[in-house]
């Protein structure tokens, strides 16, 4: 890192009134004798280039090391509510065996919560090396605090050298503030994860809008902290015979103490969910009027698919928030997907790409989605869906 070093010996009242009027940030002042650089400065190193020479340097401040090597092993945060582990964890499994073949790391799998022997051993079919479990009464529920501990106290005792965790509600709140107490990086809703030889771990994620993929990589810190959304990551095949080993840790009881108290746990509603339909048909601006919706629902009905749309008819409030697909939506992974009048934005696209099949409909033949697209259709949805229609009430016909 960079930094602008004040050499106090050559200040006087001639070098620092040249340095005060030659920033254009105003973020130079001399008060009192001394010379300062407060927090207006915009690194434009004007004052080095063209203030009186030597008075301030650019320097290259070094970060702390560390030692990576006293940092071992990729390790999966097993979300585990209501007698569940979430399928996320799955797909995070899979891919921290890929990661850890890099280096030849062993892969870890921690579990909080209660009752968790038939869990445990659920985890051992996926191929992780050694599951560490945190079982008790105090954990059944998520509180933030005892599950902080917890995880902290997971990270001091075994140094993993990365932690992958859902982009859950529950991943979302506990992996932040874990990764505060150790000082360390922590990168949202990651898309694509590489690991270097060095032990690195390379987090890619969409940034300004999706407009660039940012690689991100903490050289500095351990563990390396990252999350990622269900559907992202493809899930191993679960093997008939567990391999690895199941590993008891114990807390101390002032690490589950907490003021909250949980009095009753009310489900929600089961609710459609877009991020677990295997065929979807999703809509776009191609769409002229909520009107219209009619035909396209009769195609999803004869389908058997989940109707999903585009950011823009969230916003026109034709649909529930819920059924959005890209980056400010879900991400799903359907065995079939065809998209009606969509264009193909990079926001979307990352939502959807992982499709085993990508059918697109659009009359504009250099739309981004045709890039993607398995299958792509070339005309007027208004024309092409009552054929399709047609084409499967006959299918059924027969």
């Amino acid at each position: 890192m960079q930094t602008l070093h004040i050499h106090e010996e050559l200040v006087n009242k001639q070098t620092a009134g040249e340095l005060t009027a030659i920033c254009p940030f105003g973020a130079i002042s001399y008060e009192n004798g001394k010379l300062d650089i407060n927090a207006g400065c915009k690194m434009c190193k004007l004052c080095v280039k063209k203030g009186p020479q030597g008075v301030i340097t650019l320097e290259e401040e070094k970060a702390p090391g560390i030692d990576k090597s006293l940092w071992n092993g990729v390790t999966v945060f097993a979300e585990y509510e209501q007698g569940r582990i979430h399928p996320v964890v799955f797909e995070l499994i899979g891919k921290a065996k890929e990661l850890a073949a890099v280096n030849k790391h062993p892969v870890y799998a921690v579990i909080l919560g209660s009752e968790l022997n038939e869990a445990a051993e659920e985890l051992l079919h996926y191929g992780v090396d050694e599951v560490f479990v945190y079982d008790r009464t105090e954990l059944a529920d998520f509180r933030i605090g005892p599950y902080a501990n917890a995880l902290e106290d997971f990270v001091k005792q075994v140094h993993p050298s990365a932690v992958l965790v859902g982009a859950t509600n529950l991943g979302r709140s506990l992996a932040p503030k874990v990764a505060a107490r150790f000082r360390t990086g922590l990168t949202a809703d990651c898309t694509v994860l590489q690991m270097k030889g060095n032990t690195d771990l390379v987090q890619i994620r969409p940034a300004f809008g999706g407009n660039i993929m940012a690689q991100i990589v903490t050289p500095n810190s351990r563990p390396q902290f990252c999350t990622v959304r269900y559907k992202i990551f493809s899930a191993p095949a679960r093997q008939e015979q567990a391999a690895g080993k199941v590993t008891r840790m114990q807390l101390p009881d002032y690490a589950v103490d907490t003021d909250t108290e949980v009095l009753r746990v009310i489900e929600k509603p089961k609710e459609i969910d877009i991020s677990e339909a295997e065929v979807i048909v999703a809509v776009g601006r191609g769409v002229k009027s909520p009107k219209d919706m009619e035909m396209i629902e009769e195609l999803s009905e004869l389908l058997g698919a989940h109707m999903a749309c585009t950011r823009p008819l969230i916003e026109a409030g034709w649909f529930d928030a819920k059924h959005q697909i890209g980056l400010s939506g879900r991400t799903v992974k359907p065995k079939l997907i065809i998209t009606l009048g969509i264009s193909g934005s990079v926001q979307f696209v990352a939502g959807m790409k992982g499709s085993d099949c990508i059918i697109a409909v659009n009359q504009d033949p250099n739309a981004s989605i045709f890039d993607v697209a398995h299958y792509g259709l070339v005309g007027d949805l208004y024309e092409i869906i009552p054929k399709l229609t047609e084409q499967l009430k006959g299918g059924q016909g027969r």
